[in-house]
């Protein structure tokens, strides 16, 4: 059997995109529907009510579209949120905690693993329950990196400022001898040559984006939910602010030109 319906993404703003760009990848022919609050942006500042009554309404907008499976790929949303949006709602749902916290914990090394996010992420401690419950062995040190959203989101992704910043919040975990950083928000790999720059090259950085879309294919798999046809996936954008800005970043993230981006919400 065959399920055509598309699969629903939802994000702060443009850092999603991360998670859509390697589903493109894995998932080819999956339509998809992305959803960016770019009018909200950034989520990492505000309250857990705040955040968990906008990922109501993302996911309630998205099941407007008769999405089958929806993924939570604002990692504050998945950690303060993603519980009371699987009880809200009958559709899968996934977020990039989980997926993120696995591959770090196979892949250290000498078992002190690193987590960067946003205030709200990092203070909900979610990153580190969900390692420890998977290997209570391993050592967890977090820091907050409130700034690299909006470093991103301005595309500010390669410049002084950028690595001055870096090189002042990473400065603490570098002295811990981590083997592996967690780039606890969708936002930060396209700051990757950054972070890599102030953490060091030894240290091996983990993309939940790519773990979250690994994890989509299981769940489809499991719920016999694929998209058997050939052809490749349609892919449609929504946002809630200006689409200009949504579409230039856009265009860098997913490397391809975007068609179309409607106002929502």
């Amino acid at each position: 059997m065959s399920d055509p319906r598309p699969i629903g993404v939802f994000d702060s703003g443009v850092g999603g995109l991360t998670v859509v760009n390697q589903m493109q990848d894995i998932l080819p022919q999956e339509d998809i529907v992305y959803f960016g609050d770019t009018a909200r942006v950034p989520y990492g500042t505000k309250s857990k009510e705040t955040i968990t009554r906008f990922s109501v309404e993302n996911v309630e907008f998205l099941m407007t579209h008769d999405v089958k499976l929806v993924i939570v790929a604002c990692n504050t949303a998945s950690s303060l949120g993603l519980e009371f949006l699987k009880r809200c709602f009958k559709v899968p749902i996934i977020g990039v905690i989980e997926p993120g916290a696995k591959c770090a914990v196979s892949r250290t090394r000498n078992r002190r693993i690193g987590v960067i996010g946003t205030s709200a992420t990092i203070a909900s401690g979610a990153y580190e329950k969900a390692i420890k419950k998977i290997n209570p062995g391993n050592s967890v040190f977090t820091g907050s990196c409130p700034l690299f959203v909006p470093l991103v989101e301005e595309g500010w992704i390669d410049n002084p400022v950028a690595y001055t910043i870096a090189g002042i919040y990473l400065k603490n975990l570098k002295a811990k001898n981590i083997d592996t950083l967690i780039m606890g928000c969708t936002h930060y790999p396209i700051l990757r040559r950054v972070i890599k720059d102030a953490i060091g090259p030894k240290v091996l950085l983990i993309d939940s984006a790519r773990e979250v879309a690994k994890e989509a294919r299981l769940v489809l798999d499991s719920c016999g939910l694929f998209n058997r046809m050939s052809t490749k996936g349609e892919h449609r954008f929504f946002v809630s602010d200006e689409p200009g800005r949504f579409i230039k970043m856009g265009e860098k993230f997913l490397k391809k030109k975007i068609k179309c981006v409607k106002r929502a919400l």
